[in-house]
This record gives C-alpha cells, structure tokens and sequence, in this order.
C-alpha cells in the first residue's frame, strides 16, 4: 500500500511519550537485574550506617570523657591555686592554724559542692579542716587518708593533680599545695561527680543508638520480608509469564497493544515468532508493521482512522504478513478497544495464526471442485443423500434421467420433494439376490423410464446415515439380453449339430494326445541335445586352449627367434599370423563360452565393493597400445571416488568390450571418450566414438548374439558379433541398463548405467 505520506504525518502528530510503561518489561526485568545488588547492598549500606554512627558517638563520647576528666582536673587546680593564695596571704602563723571557721569564710561560695572536698593539714599532716565538714577525718593524717602511695603530699604542686583512692577506697581525682607556714592544702572531687555529665550523656546515647539499631533492624526486617515478598510475586510473575508464552506459543497466538493515538505497537514474543523476525522487548513502530502487511488486504492505516473516529470499537479481521522467509502468514487479529486516562485509546487483542486453516480450506474447496468435477464427468447417474434425507450433490446425468428442473437439484431439499418433482420410471424391478451380489444398507433395482431407457440403480448407505445411489444406463444391456434370448433359440438348434460333431472332436481329441507323447519324446531330445551342446562346450574348451595355447607360446617363441634365427622374414610373417589368429581363436571360444554360461543361467558374479576409476584406467591402459597404432586419441571424463557393489571382472570385460568395438569401427585420427559419472543413486558409464556409425534399422539388431552390422561378404573388421550381446547380459544381470545411440558418419554412444550398491547377495546367477 502506498500510505507512506499519510502514515508519517498520523505519527508525527502522534508522541510515543507516556505510553503505558507496563506494555513492555524492559524497566521490570532491568529492575529484577538490579534488584539483587540493591538486596545485597541495603544490608551493608545499614550496617555501614550502624558502624558510622556507632564510631561516631563512641568519638564523642571519647571527646567529652577526656573533656571532663581536663575540666575536673583545670577546676582541681584553679581552685587549689585560689585558696592557696587566700591562705597564704593572712601569713604563715594564720596558714598553719587554719581553722574551720576561717576555712569556710575564705572559699569561693560553691567550691565545695560538686563532689568536691577541701582539707587543710597542718605541719604534722593532721587534718585541722576542711569543706564539706566531715567529723571523722578531724585530726586524721592526710597522708593516711590520700594514702601511703601518692606522691602528692611529697611533691605537693609539681605532681599536678593525679588520680587516686581514698583510704575508703573512693575513686578521686586530687592535688595538693603547700601552704607557707608548713602545712598543706588537698582539693579533691570524686571521679563519679567529675563525669556526672559524661554519664548522662553516655546513657543518653546509648538509649539513642539503641533506639535507631531496633528501628534499622525493624526496617532490614521488613525489608527481607518485602523483598521476599517480591520474590515471590516476581517468581509467580515469571511463572505466569511463562505458562502465558507457552500458551500462546503452542495455540501459534500473538498477543498485541495498539497505542492510536501514539502510533506505537506493543508485540508479545510469540507474535515475533509466527513471523519468523527476532522477539525484543520493546515497542514496533505502526510503519514497521504496515509494511509487513500484505498490499492486498485492508490497511491498518483506514482501520487506526475508523478507530480513532469512534466509528468501530471491536476489530474482527484476517489480513496477510510476510514472513522472514519471504512467504505470507494468515492472521485472524481480534481485538477491543480500550480508553485509559493519560494514554489515549488502546486496541488490545491476540492475532491467530489460520495458515493452516487457509491452506485446509483451499485444499478443501479445491477437492470440492475436483469430487463435482469427477462426478460430473461419469457417465452414470450420481446422488447422495444425507441422513436427514437431504441433498447433498447430484451430477446433470441424474438430473437428466429424471427430467429434474433446476430450482430441485439444489443441496438441501428434501428427498421427497425431489421425488415429487421427478418423472417416476414405469417399470421398477428388485434384482433377485442371486444376481446381485448385495450386503446390509445395499439394494440394487432396474427401472425403465418412460423413453424406453433402462437403468441399473446401486443405492448404498454412508457411515454418517445417508445413502448414494449411482445410476447406470443399461439400455444397450438390455438390448443385447433380448438379442441373447432370440439367440438362445438358434443355439438350441445348433446343439444338435454339436453332438453330431462330439464324436469328431473326441477323434481329434486322441490324435491330440498322440501328437502330446511326440511333443514330450521331442522335448526331452531337446533338452539331451542342449546339454550334449554344454557337455560339448565344456570339453571342447579344454581341448582347443590347450593347442591353441601351444600355438601361441610356439609362434611368440619362434618369432622372437629365440632358438635360433628362422633364416627368412617371411617366416617371421607367418608367426606373426598364426599368433594373431590364435589369440583370436581363443578370444572366439572364451566369448562362446561366456555366452553359453548366459544362455545356461550358470553365469556367477562375485561382488565387491571397490572404485570404479582403476578399473576404467585399466581398460584404457589395455587397448592404448592398440589405439597409438591406429592414432586414436582416448580421452577420459571421470569423476573421482566411483566406489560401486558390483562384479569388478565382470565390469572390465564390459569395458573391454565396448572399448574395442570403439576401437575397432572408429577411422585413424579419430577420438575415443571415456565417461563416467554418479547420480541418483546409480553410477553411468559411457564410451563415444567418432567412427562410422550404426543404421537405425541395425541398431534394433545388435547386442543379440552372433549379429553384425556388417554381414560376412562386406564386413572389414574380425569379429564374433558376442562382445556387445555378453556385454548387454552383464549389465542387466547387475541390475543395469544398456543402450546405444549413433548416427551414420557421426560416432556411436554405448552408455550403461550400474546401481552403486548393486545386490548384496555374494554370488548371483545371470538370468
């Protein structure tokens, strides 16, 4: 179709943008090869997530320990540093006789609260005061009470402030100052006040991680469970997907979605496959698949406008697309038409594939034809009846017999109006059963019509109920069985001229029986003759190829001259002939004898399996020495590896054969050709001379035995006219063909052609 015009602008007007993404599985089989790295990585990213948070509150809470322990520590020492000085600075008799009063009025408001306490010992190390006031350590030794392995109350402000146990075995951190009238000064705060806050703050985080932790782990595990989850919708999917191809794959069904108004179509993989083209799983544009489709069938440009124009919503319609190979596939497309919000009208169906059912029914209607045409061309009178006694079909002969009008030999009317409509016969006869040969749902009737017609009515019941009935014309029967009739009465007459001639005949009848016994005495003298004939042969073989071969090895001797010289050329002549003639006589009587094996059915083949190209090299190495004498060029046609099933002597005797009558009736500086080739299951051989050629009249004559083209006053070659007739039985004993074509002055072609398995059996006779 040439819509090339409008189809560009229907989809230049059209945008494949926001077709529905769910038509093809592009995005849902990239998500399914991704989905399993995101799997795989979401755990790690959680616990990378945890690790990270986890180093991170421990670096913070690392960072604060550190900071109180230097606070506590800074604090220790800024306060020892202040109420030192305060001390110092009332003289030293004040400093050494520091009391408690004294001590509460000098230190900062808060100085000791916050788990801090402040002693003051006196120059014997007894302990005169101190904040908060504790009763029991009054008068008690610092040093007892700091304990005896500090350094503190030895080098006092050097030592800096040092972490210790009380002798009540409390953790604290402490300094000590020396004060200048002899006595010194402690500040101490419990490590346990000292990170109060930390505390706090190591708690507060940990709740924290604690509550993010059980919320990762409630998210992974919702996580593993939807991904689960989908896993299992994903397989379902899949299986689904696949029980859905296979469907529709084993039904030959495409499944398809038609975006009008975008232009795009959507293909499932079985509908790639009913068309031969690769499956994909994207979209196929709407020119793509108008040009698959047939040029004579509707265009799915006129279908998209009618749909596009509300004027059809249901599409029914069978149309042709081309296959990949090159030759056209019926579709049957189904389909309804769908309207989605945001995407434009949708024509969703499936497309089945009624090849099959096309090419069915044209074979059928062509059978139709053929079966009408075949009835319609007997000459009998044809109908069949369905089992509802209705018409089927009927020939014009029927039509004709029974003077029916047309508008009663439609199929489909009623066996009774059709007898109601025919001329009935005048006569109608059951033919008795002992003449007619009938079986169940058979009867067999002649009727006589109104013009003297007769006809011979064979009705027969079909399987599905109804019947045939063939109707034939029998008048000429009928004529010549009244003609018997008059005759009968001639023959009675007769009967009593043939009695009258009995006794003859049987006189007759003994002389017959006399010249039987001759027959038989002849035959069986026939038959001692023929196998004198053989015995003859047999013995007569032995005896003329033992002279002859003393003839031959004499003559080849005596004309080397190997004894001795014979003293004469002529004599040389003459060996030379009487070997010549010999090797004749003795060719003569072998092809005798092969014959007679023939004629006797005595000729045996051995088989084998071997290549025909050494054999055919060997024949023409056999008569080359002939041919260069009589300068004729041998030319070989051979294909290689002519592996045959055959006799391989009896091959190179048919070879020989025919080469040497090539040979023999080809001019000199003439061409002999020498063919052979395999096909079909058999191999052909050939040789083609350019010699003088056969008659068609002779042609007829040769390969029988003892002929000749040339009779014995005009023939000029020698010759027992038995090479070409052994020749000919050889290959029809394989199983082969002979023939020859010639023309006068032209050349003779002798082909022959040998199945290449040949018989298996090991030795086969000759018929």
């Amino acid at each position: 179709m040439s819509h090339a015009g409008d189809v560009e602008g229907f989809e230049g007007r059209k945008s494949a943008a926001g077709f529905v993404p769910f038509l093809t599985r592009s995005n849902h089989q990239n998500f399914l090869k991704a989905e399993p790295r995101l799997r795989k990585t979401i755990p790690v990213l959680m616990s990378l997530f945890v690790v990270v948070m986890l180093v991170t509150v421990g670096l913070r809470l690392k960072y604060e320990y550190w900071t109180a322990i230097t606070e506590s520590h800074d604090r220790l020492s800024m306060l020892a540093e202040l109420v030192t000085r305060q001390i110092n600075a009332g003289g030293g008799t004040e400093s050494a006789a520091m009391d408690q009063t004294r001590l509460d009025h000098i230190l900062p408001a808060g100085a000791a609260g916050n788990g801090q306490m402040i002693l003051i010992a006196d120059p014997t190390g007894a302990i005169t005061a101190q904040a908060p006031a504790i009763p029991l350590l009054r008068g008690r030794s610092l040093t007892d009470y700091l304990g005896p392995t500090q350094q503190l109350t030895k080098y006092g402000k050097k030592a800096g402030v040092a972490e210790i146990a009380t002798a009540g075995g409390t953790a604290v951190f402490a300094t000590v100052r020396n004060l200048t009238g002899g006595g010194q000064i402690a500040l101490l705060q419990t490590r346990e006040a000292a990170l109060a806050a930390w505390d706090d703050l190591f708690v507060f985080s940990a709740t924290i991680l604690s509550t993010a932790g059980f919320m990762l782990a409630l998210i992974g595990g919702a996580f593993y469970w939807q991904a689960a989850r989908a896993n299992r919708a994903d397989s379902l999917y899949e299986k689904t997907c696949a029980r859905f191809d296979a469907a529709l794959d084993r039904g030959r069904c495409g499944l398809w979605d038609w975006d009008l108004s975008r232009g795009w179509i959507f293909w499932s993989h079985s509908m790639y496959e009913i068309i031969g083209m690769e499956a994909k799983d994207g979209l196929i544009s709407f020119a793509e698949v108008e040009a698959l489709v047939h040029p004579d069938d509707n265009s799915l440009y006129r279908l998209a406008e009618a749909l596009l124009s509300h004027s059809k919503t249901t599409v029914d319609h069978a149309f042709r697309m081309r296959h990949k190979k090159g030759h056209w596939v019926w579709l049957r497309a189904r389909g309804q038409v769908i309207q989605e919000e945001g995407c434009g009208p949708h024509l969703v169906g499936i497309a089945v594939d009624i090849t099959e059912q096309k090419q069915l029914a044209q074979r059928t209607e062509t059978a139709d034809l053929r079966l009408r045409d075949a009835i319609e061309a007997i000459s009998e009178a044809f109908v069949l009846w369905d089992c509802d006694n209705r018409l089927v079909l009927c020939n014009s002969k029927y039509q004709q017999f029974h003077d029916l009008p047309n508008c009663s030999v439609v199929p489909g009317v009623h066996y009774s109006d059709v007898v109601a409509a025919a001329k009935l016969p005048v006569v109608r006869a059951e033919v008795s059963r002992e003449t007619a040969e009938t079986g169940v749902g058979q009867r067999t009737f002649e009727a006589r019509l109104d013009d003297g017609r007769w006809l011979h009515i064979n009705e027969r019941r079909t399987k599905d109920g109804g019947f045939v009935s063939v109707g034939t014309d029998i008048t000429a029967l009928k004529l010549h069985e009244e003609q018997m009739m008059e005759s009968e009465r001639e023959h009675k007459a007769t009967i009593a001229d043939l009695r009258r001639s009995r006794q003859v005949l049987e006189q007759q009848a003994q002389q017959l029986v006399d010249l039987a016994e001759k027959y038989s005495m002849e035959k069986d003298r026939a038959e001692a003759a023929s196998q004198a004939k053989s015995d003859f042969l047999a013995n007569m073989s032995h005896e003329l190829r033992t002279p002859l071969n003393a003839i031959i090895g004499f003559s080849e001797i005596m004309e080397g001259q190997h004894l001795g010289a014979l003293g004469s050329d002529k004599y040389r002549e003459y060996c030379r002939d009487i070997n010549q003639s010999g090797h004749y006589l003795l060719e003569v009587i072998s092809d005798i004898l092969d014959m007679s094996k023939i004629e006797a059915g005595r000729m045996t083949f051995e088989y084998s399996e071997f290549d025909a190209v050494p054999v055919i090299e060997d024949a023409v190495r056999v008569v080359r020495a002939d041919t260069e004498n009589h300068h004729i060029e041998v030319t070989r046609e051979v294909e290689g590896d002519l592996y045959i099933h055959a006799d391989k002597r009896a091959l190179k005797q048919v070879l020989l054969n025919l080469l040497s009558n090539a040979r023999k009736f080809t001019p000199e500086h003439g061409k002999v050709t020498v063919a052979a080739r395999r096909r079909d299951g058999m191999i052909e051989f050939a040789i083609s001379d350019t010699g003088i050629g056969i008659s068609a009249a002779s042609l007829a004559r040769l390969g029988r035995p003892f002929e000749q083209v040339e009779n014995q006053l005009t023939k000029s070659h020698s010759g027992s006219g038995l090479g070409l007739a052994i020749s000919r039985s050889l290959i029809e004993g394989h199983g082969g063909t002979l023939t020859i074509e010639s023309t006068v002055g032209a050349g003779t072609t002798v082909a022959f052609r040998l199945p290449e398995q040949g018989r298996r059996e090991q030795h086969t006779e000759a018929a």
